[in-house]
């Protein structure tokens, strides 16, 4: 199933009937453990999650904030590869519900080689790589590919792009859109405010896919602004400081807390 059309059946599940918004979560493969990212996935499935972002871990992740940066450094030093990502990404498309989309940094798949890498994250199951240091500009042939592939290139667009050069990012993207809700990098809290929503406002008149809203999502008031304005909420360090903190027990814990918290909205 082509992303576009998962993601319009899964706006009509039951759990994001409550939720108002989809939600995207974020591991960084091999940290701590490959055992430990099959733990946190297993909860993640528990609360109905509907895409997962796997990270490919690289050595200068520039988007990432200081604690990702730290996951791809020590995943790295644990000796992860590109192959036991893929391999990983396989095990986790045949035996979970949600939908997997690749994330990660240009240079691993330059050095894979364009059709070689995708044709193996298609053959792993994925529905979408992200690559936030590729400019659309320089990507014609890895979407073309991409394309042939039925695999979805998820762009992102940031409050700091022209009109006009969202309207090249649009035109570039397929699956959904990933809208940075500030400038910066991963990690830092963002208020979720009118500055904010008429960002969104912004990328919402030049595309018909779905929005996520990423950087700094933590909460339910976040959810549900993004679900007011907006289609996903990318959740990312928020969930990786629980697992730091209590590992599938803080995980659960979270997502308990989170998820309840928006039922009583």
């Amino acid at each position: 199933m082509a992303l576009n059309s998962y993601l319009a059946d899964r706006r009509q599940h039951p759990a994001n009937q409550s939720r108002n918004a989809m939600i995207m979560t974020h591991v960084v493969c091999g940290y701590p453990s490959f055992e430990a990212n099959w733990q946190a996935l297993e909860v993640m499935q528990e609360f109905n999650v509907d895409l997962v972002e796997l990270q490919f871990p690289f050595s200068e992740p520039s988007a990432d904030g200081p604690l990702f940066v730290k996951a791809n450094q020590q995943a790295i030093e644990n000796g992860v590869h590109v192959q036991d990502c893929f391999d990983f990404m396989r095990k986790v498309t045949e035996h979970f519900d949600f939908k997997v989309v690749m994330m990660g940094y240009y240079n691993t798949v330059f050095k894979t080689g364009h059709r070689a890498f995708l044709e193996q994250l298609k053959d792993a199951g994925a529905h979408g790589f992200i690559l936030p240091d590729l400019p659309v500009d320089e990507a014609q042939e890895l979407h073309s590919i991409a394309s042939e592939l039925e695999l979805s290139p998820i762009v992102l667009m940031t409050p700091t792009n022209s009109d006009e050069r969202l309207a090249q990012l649009a035109n570039a993207a397929d699956g959904f859109i990933y809208a940075v809700a500030r400038k910066g990098v991963t990690g830092s809290e963002t208020q979720m405010n009118q500055e904010v929503a008429e960002f969104i406002q912004r990328c919402r008149h030049l595309t018909d896919l779905p929005l996520a809203i990423g950087f700094g999502v933590s909460s339910a008031n976040d959810i549900d602004f993004i679900g007011q304005h907006a289609d996903i909420a990318v959740i990312g360090t928020a969930a990786l400081k629980a697992w730091e903190e209590q590992g599938a027990q803080g995980l659960r814990l979270f997502f308990t807390q989170l998820l309840d918290q928006i039922d009583q909205k």
